[in-house]
């Protein structure tokens, strides 16, 4: 069963219908039986928001996708305090909620599924969008392509189809019997050409891993600091040591990588020694020091970001993105800010509009689980999100693969902060991206 428009809830609704508009509140655990059946959920008093072969094509997007999504439609007069919240603890199923109550949307996730981050930027994307078929197609299509994990079991008719048709195991046994030696050949074949792939990808991500090592390597000869000189200490000097650790181990684990991702530890060697330049700095001028904070998005070159920053890429939707303090002051002057771009088949380009070879060179620098907020509707973040591509260039980013456990049923036992951010825990339904006049 896939849409849920449950006819008990309609007896009530009628039984209820006295007085003009008048509803009995969807009843929380209502909804998350039906979850479990199907990814869509349809309140009867709500059924003007989404047609029955609306809501039917949204849910089987979903379960096609095979992904931890639930989507609910509830009436306007249905109680928001700690909805989501309540919803998830009703459910006990590890993934990504999204409901529409009246004209309002929000969303949240379970933290191993996808990031906080990444969910304020979904919810934001899709805010200005009034008509509610096309606000929960947009968050649908967005959510499937950054959500980690897979669609509950109990999904699955688990009927027909279910047993294993004998016959069949014979015929297919029969076909690799006869042309086993041919279908070695073509996986022969096959193999050859995706180690020729993985290593051309390589060799165009070593160009610009190659000039990010030289780039650190020019700030650490620009460095006015000498270990000897009287106003060092020993955590100056530790500072220093690090930056120069992480610039030779840099060096390398690019010699020794044979494989696209092997570039990812390369890069993250590269943030830690820029982190402990940023570091020194605090300590010689005598200011606090600084909190751990990811590259700017723009170019991890720039160095740690001092604050996050709302931006919005041609043709695409605003996030919030890590920045450095020259590409703030861009942004705040309405300039564009400088971006790395990198060689491909259309000229220079920015790099999350290259090829996925640049997914480990960026998840290096953008650990965490934030990568995938960062890269919502671009080019790298939708090949990120192929099924095909942990296999090619490794898994871990926010996409999927990589030990997240979406769909699993954890009933009650999970983090209530993933649901309580922003106001989702503390009373108000709006938080995951509302600036304002939520509920």
């Amino acid at each position: 069963m896939r849409l849920l428009i449950v006819p008990v809830a309609a007896t009530v609704a009628v039984l209820t219908a006295g007085a003009p508009g008048a509803h009995a509140a969807t009843d929380l655990s209502q909804v998350a039986e039906a979850w479990r059946d199907g990814p869509v959920y349809v309140d009867p008093a709500a059924s003007d928001q989404l047609s029955s072969a609306d809501a039917e094509a949204l849910a089987d997007k979903i379960e096609d996708a095979d992904k931890p999504v639930f989507v609910a439609v509830l009436p306007a007069d249905q109680p928001t305090e700690n909805l989501l919240l309540n919803l998830r603890t009703e459910t006990g199923v590890t993934g990504l909620y999204g409901v529409r109550v009246d004209d309002r949307f929000d969303a949240a996730a379970d933290s191993a599924v996808l990031s906080e981050q990444a969910v304020n930027n979904l919810v934001t994307s899709v805010q200005s969008a009034g008509d509610p078929k096309a606000q929960l197609n947009d968050f649908v299509d967005a959510a499937l392509l950054n959500v980690g994990g897979t669609a509950p079991a109990s999904w699955s008719d688990g009927g027909d189809g279910a047993g294993v048709d004998a016959g069949g195991l014979i015929a297919v046994a029969a076909v690799l019997a006869a042309g086993g030696a041919g279908a070695y050949a073509l996986v022969r074949r096959n193999r050859r050409r995706h180690e020729e792939e993985q290593r051309a990808a390589l060799e165009k991500l070593r160009v610009v891993v190659d000039e990010d090592i030289t780039a650190f390597g020019e700030e650490l000869d620009r460095l006015d600091f000498h270990p000897a000189e009287p106003a060092a200490d020993d955590a100056m000097r530790a500072d220093y040591e690090h930056a120069l650790d992480a610039y030779e181990q840099a060096k390398r684990l690019m010699d020794g990588a044979r494989k696209p991702e092997d570039v990812k530890a390369v890069t993250q060697a590269l943030a830690d020694g820029r982190f402990s330049l940023t570091q020194l700095a605090a300590r010689r001028e005598h200011r606090p020091l600084p909190e751990r904070r990811p590259p700017c998005f723009f170019d991890p070159r720039h160095g740690p970001a001092v604050a996050d920053e709302t931006w919005t890429p041609p043709g695409g939707t605003a996030r919030e993105v890590p920045v450095c303090s020259a590409d703030r002051t861009r942004l705040a002057e309405g300039r564009d800010p400088v971006v790395r771009e990198v060689d491909t088949e259309y000229g220079r380009r920015p790099y999350w509009e290259a090829g996925p070879a640049y997914g480990p060179w960026a998840g290096g620098y953008f650990g965490g689980g934030i990568l995938p907020g960062l890269l919502i509707g671009t080019m790298l973040g939708s090949m990120m999100a192929a099924p095909a591509y942990a296999a090619d260039y490794g898994a871990g980013y926010g996409y999927g693969g990589g030990g997240y456990e979406g769909g699993d049923v954890s009933g009650a036992d999970f983090d209530a902060g993933d649901f309580g951010g922003g106001g989702f825990g503390g009373g108000d339904f709006g938080g995951g991206g509302f600036d304002g006049g939520g509920f």
